[in-house]
């Protein structure tokens, strides 16, 4: 009987030994498969999950300005050139001191328009476009404020993952509201010049009204994805928190980003550009044509069209080439080209109010009804 009751034993050991072996080699293949993962932007893996003590995880809770409670990523060791961008000069210097440069002087004249124009949309269609446009440029440059703090403090967010969402959809959502918003009054002055008999048949004031909303519509819907996913990592190797510059791209919940991505660049700029060239090279020829001299309304809105080509082709361009080397050959040095370009953005959100104005001044009596007026 004392036999047969260790024979039992020592097989259970032998069994309980095999299922030990089976479960670390399953466990081995996952972590493997989990540090694979390449970020949306920059090389990383994820670190295993460390048990937290009691104590620590309460001050977490408390205090999140001391401890970060956010998940952790492992940069590649050979991304030399990611940790020289986040401690380098250009990230933490050059870049928010051009965003603050933007942040004086657009935030007080988009205000300024804003007041100006709060009076005028119930009266002039155009003036609901001019007061789209400057909202989602001074809702830009207020985000730029959370960012040039970010930059500032060595690229190391301190505001908690949901401040990092919403100033992370605010930041490409107002971008591309901008831009939309722009083509839609380059439609209003194409038609204008162009088929002014049709224009003036239309019920204006509601078409810039539902334009306007529609486009607030459509890239509040499109920057739902950008609120649904973590966007803050710990970096262990830096000692800092990244918000949106560093993201485990081939974990399952981030597999549709690069789709979404393409497409947001896509129908957020390149359409809107080219309805914007047609646009723009139509009113010149049938100006042109025109008995009268237009030729300083040509220029002042060639200027305004070489402006907006300058400030946000580069950084859509080169946002839509750094995915395409990210997902062929997992290049990622071009996000840094990326980051540099989207000043440009920021100098556009405050230059608009200018650039109107001047708009506005050089059409003279005769263009009331591509400007403010609204009428033919």
């Amino acid at each position: 009987m004392p036999k047969t009751v260790l024979m039992i034993l020592l097989m259970y050991l032998v069994l309980l030994d095999i299922s030990l072996q089976d479960n670390g080699e399953k466990s081995n293949e996952e972590y493997q498969n989990i540090t694979s993962i390449r970020p949306r932007s920059f090389n990383g893996r994820r670190m295993a999950t460390k048990i937290i003590p009691p104590e620590i995880k309460i001050m977490m809770e408390t205090d999140s300005f001391s401890f970060s409670p956010t998940p952790s990523l492992e940069l590649d060791p050979l991304a030399n050139d990611t940790a020289s961008y986040f401690t380098g000069v250009l990230s933490t210097r050059v870049i928010p001191a051009i965003y603050i440069v933007a942040i004086i002087i657009g935030i007080p004249s988009n205000t300024i328009v804003l007041v100006a124009l709060s009076s005028k949309t119930k009266a002039f269609s155009a003036a609901i476009l001019y007061f789209s446009l400057a909202l989602s440029d001074l809702l830009f440059l207020l985000t730029l404020t959370l960012r040039v703090f970010y930059h500032f403090n060595g690229n190391h967010w301190v505001f908690g993952e949901a401040a990092c969402r919403v100033v992370t959809a605010c930041f490409y959502g107002n971008v591309y509201c901008s831009i939309n918003t722009l083509m839609c009054i380059s439609i209003k002055r194409y038609l204008a010049t162009v088929h002014p008999f049709t224009y003036k048949s239309l019920p204006k004031h509601s078409c810039t009204l539902w334009s306007s909303l529609m486009v607030w519509f459509l890239f509040f819907t499109a920057m739902v994805p950008e609120l649904l996913i973590t966007q803050s990592y710990h970096l262990p190797q830096l000692g800092i928190t990244s918000c949106h510059d560093v993201l485990p791209l081939n974990d399952k919940s981030f597999s549709f980003l690069p789709y979404y991505k393409l497409t947001l660049i896509c129908m957020g700029f390149f359409v809107p550009f080219i309805v914007t060239v047609i646009s723009h090279v139509s009113i010149i020829y049938q100006l042109n044509k025109a008995y009268d001299d237009w030729m300083y309304f040509i220029k002042m809105s060639t200027l305004v069209f070489i402006i907006f080509t300058v400030c946000f082709m580069p950084s859509n361009v080169i946002h839509f080439i750094h995915y395409v080397k990210l997902y062929t050959s997992t290049e990622e040095h071009f996000y840094v080209y990326y980051s540099v370009a989207m000043c440009l953005c920021g100098f556009h959100s405050c230059l608009d109010p200018f650039l109107f104005s001047f708009m506005s001044r050089s059409t003279g009596s005769k263009l009331y009804f591509i400007t403010f007026k609204g009428k033919t």
